[in-house]
């Protein structure tokens, strides 16, 4: 009886895992260079694909009024609060893959839009987010911290 009992709390355990460590949620973003706090990024799911939003800009003065001038889609001259900067992404197709893929992610600051994979780590407290050109190689990496 204590084996299943035992058995049985792993498994909710290993549950409970799985479920901290989807991407949806609330990010905190670091520049890659001053490695200071940089903004606010909200990741949804709805019918099993991920979107973001751009929540907050954080030390920016009168956020409000920024646009995404570079950008080239249907983005273009939106503001940078609310703007949705991940689409389409999707859990991966791969057996016993934390990893989710297949959309693209817009950099307001230069209006380019990149492949990304999302990775949840330690334990879903942290992101990796990779943009990337063609292959998940030729790319880079930023990581993410959960904020709630």
């Amino acid at each position: 009886m204590k084996r299943v009992l035992c058995g049985l709390a792993a498994v909710f355990v290993s549950f409970a895992a799985l479920a901290e460590a989807t991407p949806a949620g609330l990010w905190k973003t670091v520049d890659d260079s001053t490695k200071k706090e940089r903004s606010y990024v909200r990741i949804t799911e709805a019918g099993g694909v991920l979107s973001a939003k751009l929540e907050k800009l954080i030390d920016t003065p009168e956020p409000e009024k920024l646009v995404c001038d570079k950008c080239t889609d249907d983005r273009k001259d939106k503001p940078l609060l609310g703007l949705q900067l991940i689409r389409g992404v999707k859990k991966s197709d791969e057996a016993d893959s934390a990893t989710w893929d297949g959309g693209t992610i817009l950099d307001p600051a230069n209006g380019k839009t990149y492949k990304v994979r999302l990775t949840p780590i330690e334990g879903g407290k942290k992101l990796q987010v990779r943009g990337y050109i063609g292959a998940p190689m030729f790319g880079r990496t930023q990581v993410w911290i959960r904020a709630e």
